[in-house]
């Protein structure tokens, strides 16, 4: 980022939890680092609930981003070039929650950015190709923006533990669930 940093949004426990949760294979510690960024994002206690598997709430969760998502796609106005795309993006959503479903997280990571990139693009257009778009996000919506930085922190091709993929991909989507 250029003019804005983003440790002008975020405590540095926060930024230290993401690199924490980069750095570790150790379930405990990625769990914990989640919750902290969950807190920023209002959200520590319910997510811990959701980490741990508690009372359905991974299918709750599962649940609220699909039907937000869906939601948010179907709502959005693009231009006729970009209605492809829409209904790429819709039949790609179901996929990825079918994946998730079946606990397959490692194999649906990949799915998940491909999925956010482009609903990312149909919200604010061909901004998000611009190198200061992080800086834009952070400017006009600094929780979208913060969540922006999350997303594009985490490796697009990490061969992580089905757990850290789990955890990683379950805190971007419930930002977007309550989004």
């Amino acid at each position: 980022m250029n003019n804005i940093s983003i440790k002008d949004f975020v405590e540095k426990r926060t930024v230290a939890a993401l690199d924490s949760l980069l750095a570790t294979d150790d379930i405990t510690d990625i769990i914990k680092a989640s919750v902290i960024l969950a807190d920023f994002f209002g959200a520590g206690t319910a997510f811990k609930n959701i980490a741990d598997n508690k009372d359905d709430s991974e299918e709750k969760l599962i649940s609220s981003f699909h039907n937000n998502l869906v939601l948010l796609i179907q709502k959005t106005w693009v231009e006729k070039s970009d209605e492809t795309l829409k209904a790429q993006v819709l039949y790609q959503l179901e996929e990825f929650c079918k994946q998730i479903t079946d606990k397959t997280y490692a194999e649906a990571y990949p799915q998940f950015f491909s999925i956010l990139n482009d609903v990312v693009y149909l919200m604010f257009g061909t901004q998000t190709k611009s190198p200061d778009f992080a800086e834009y996000a952070l400017r006009i919506d600094p929780e979208f923006g913060i969540f922006w930085w999350y997303i594009q922190s985490l490796p697009k091709d990490a061969a992580w533990s089905q757990d850290k993929s789990r955890i990683a991909i379950l805190l971007g989507m419930y930002f977007l669930a309550n989004y």
